[in-house]
């Protein structure tokens, strides 16, 4: 398995875990010039802009260590043209969290930058 097919797979399992949490899943894979989202959901009234990140050990730290300020701006950048092109209010609540997992290890971090 590649890695494209590695993250593939580990993000529909995040989805289906944040799903048991009461979020909805709008959007798999959002990419545009700015950036890349892995998930968008809706948990409430607020738009969850989610990042998933998979290691299979701890070797190189805990996957959330790889959410990066780099990686966090540009995330940042591609939730603000998803709202654009999608014409959301800038007045919508959104936030950013993080699903990191480890080995067979779930971590939902909610507002995690």
């Amino acid at each position: 398995m590649n890695r494209r097919e590695t993250g593939s797979r580990y993000e529909k399992f995040a989805a289906g875990q944040l799903e048991k949490r009461g979020y909805e899943v709008l959007a798999f894979n959002y990419r545009c010039r700015q950036g890349e989202v892995d998930l968008i959901c809706r948990q409430g009234g607020v738009l969850v802009f989610v990042e998933v990140k998979y290691r299979a050990t701890d070797r190189f730290g805990a996957p959330s260590q790889a959410v990066d300020a780099r990686k966090q701006e540009r995330i940042r950048k591609a939730a603000v043209h998803y709202m654009c092109s999608r014409g959301i209010a800038p007045d919508v609540p959104c936030r950013f969290d993080v699903v990191s997992i480890l080995g067979g290890q779930v971590e939902i971090i909610e507002n995690a930058f």
